[in-house]
C-alpha cells in the first residue's frame, strides 16, 4: 500500500491535478473569505466553512478521475491485479493519495484563520469542528467519486461519472426539502452529504455524523474492491 501510495503522490504533483485542485479551491475559497469576512468584518468561519463544502461536489472528481479510469486505459490495471499487492491495499493507497491532496488544500486555508486570529476574534473550537466535518465531508465525497470510477474507461468518462454522482447528492438534499412524504424525506435527509454536514458548520460536534461519513467511505472504498475484483476475474 505504501508504494501505490508514494507512486499516486508523485503522479499527483509530476501532473497537473493537484495543482488544479488546489489552486481553484484556493481562489474561490479566498474569495468567498474576502466578500464574507473581511468586507463583511467577520470573525465567523462557520459561514465560510458551509460555502466551502459545496466546492467538493466541482472539484473531487478532478483527484479521482485518473486513479483507475488512467490505469485502465493505459492497460496497466492488469499488472497491479497480477502483483502482490491486494486490490483492498491498491483501493486504500490510491484513496489516501487524494485525501492527502485534498488535507494538504485544506492546511492551506489556515490562513483565513490567521488571520482572523490576528485581526478578530477567533472561536478556535467552533473552528476545528468545521474544519473535521469539512473534511471528513470532503473525503466522503472522494470515496464516492472513486467507486463511480471503477466503472470508467477513460480519465473524462471518470469525471463526467463523478460529477453526475456529485450532482444527484445535491439534487436529493433539495429533493427533501421539497418532499412531504415524510418517509421518503426523512430516508435522503439521512443519506445527505450535506445534511450530515449542517451540525459542523453550525460549530456543534457531531459524533453520529462523524461515524456515519468513516461508515459511508469504508462503504464506498468496499464496493470499489468488489468492482474491482469482478472486473479482474472477467478480464483475466
Amino acid at each position: 500500500m505504501r508504494a501505490i501510495y508514494r507512486r499516486e503522490m508523485q503522479s499527483f504533483f509530476y501532473t497537473a491535478a493537484a495543482y488544479v485542485f488546489m489552486l481553484v479551491f484556493l481562489t474561490l475559497g479566498s474569495v468567498f473569505f474576502i466578500v464574507g469576512n473581511l468586507n463583511a468584518r467577520s470573525g465567523n468561519l462557520l459561514n465560510l466553512m458551509a460555502q466551502l463544502s459545496y466546492l467538493w461536489m466541482l472539484l473531487s472528481p478532478v483527484l479521482t478521475m485518473k486513479l483507475l479510469a488512467a490505469e485502465r486505459r493505459q492497460r496497466t490495471d492488469q499488472l497491479l491485479f497480477s502483483s502482490p499487492c491486494s486490490l483492498t491495499s491498491l483501493v486504500t493507497g490510491k484513496y489516501l493519495a487524494a485525501c492527502t491532496v485534498l488535507f494538504l488544500t485544506l492546511a492551506a486555508t489556515l490562513v483565513y484563520v490567521l488571520i482572523v486570529a490576528i485581526y478578530g476574534t477567533l472561536y478556535l473550537p467552533e473552528t476545528l469542528t468545521g474544519y473535521l466535518g469539512l473534511l471528513l465531508q470532503g473525503c466522503a465525497f472522494l470515496a464516492l467519486d472513486l467507486f463511480v470510477s471503477s466503472f470508467a474507461r477513460s480519465q473524462m468518462t471518470a469525471a463526467v461519472l463523478g460529477l453526475g454522482a456529485n450532482l444527484l447528492i445535491f439534487i436529493s438534499d433539495v429533493a427533501a426539502a421539497a418532499i412531504s412524504a415524510p418517509f421518503f424525506s426523512g430516508a435522503l435527509k439521512f443519506l445527505s452529504l450535506y445534511q450530515r454536514f449542517s451540525p459542523f458548520a453550525r460549530g456543534q460536534m457531531s459524533f453520529s455524523n462523524v461515524l456515519f461519513y468513516c461508515l459511508f467511505i469504508f462503504v464506498m472504498l468496499f464496493l470499489t474492491v468488489r468492482v474491482l475484483d469482478a472486473r479482474r476475474w472477467k478480464e483475466g
